[in-house]
């Protein structure tokens, strides 16, 4: 029986081996982490996921109307007995800009980190507040 020789299959081969390994070598981003807003009359309470960052690298500035908040999470750097990690955490630096919708009073803003999650309250202004006004028909 005659088989004929096909070049192109080895070169598949090749190519297919290849891109699995850059595949596996990729680093993996750092996701934008989740949000959740919530507002009341008297403020804008936002919470946000940021699991694994530790408190100290998460920096929050708030404007009248954003909230701009900037982490990391660190790699642990770590190696077994062959010197080979695979890792799916994500690591690096993330920054998030979230427009509010309301005038915040940004001097009187609160902040509270525990177990990975972020809660801001951020009162608003007293111009806001009193945005509703009731007119009398005469």
């Amino acid at each position: 029986m005659l088989v004929r020789y096909n070049p192109w299959n080895e070169m598949n081969a090749i190519t297919n081996q290849l891109d699995s390994l850059f595949q596996e070598l990729q680093a993996p981003t750092f996701r934008t982490p989740a949000a959740e807003l919530h507002e009341t009359d008297e403020a804008v309470y936002l919470k946000l996921e940021l699991p694994g960052v530790e408190a100290k690298d998460v920096d929050i500035e708030v404007t009248e109307n954003a909230v701009k908040i900037v982490a990391e999470r660190k790699t642990e750097t770590k190696t077994d007995e062959n010197g080979k990690i695979r890792s799916e955490f994500y690591y690096g630096k993330f920054q998030r800009v979230i427009p509010l919708h309301a005038r915040i009073q940004n001097t009187a803003v609160t902040a509270e980190y525990k177990d990975g999650i972020l809660n801001l309250t951020l009162p608003k202004s007293e111009a806001e507040k009193n945005k509703v006004v009731k007119v009398n028909v005469g």
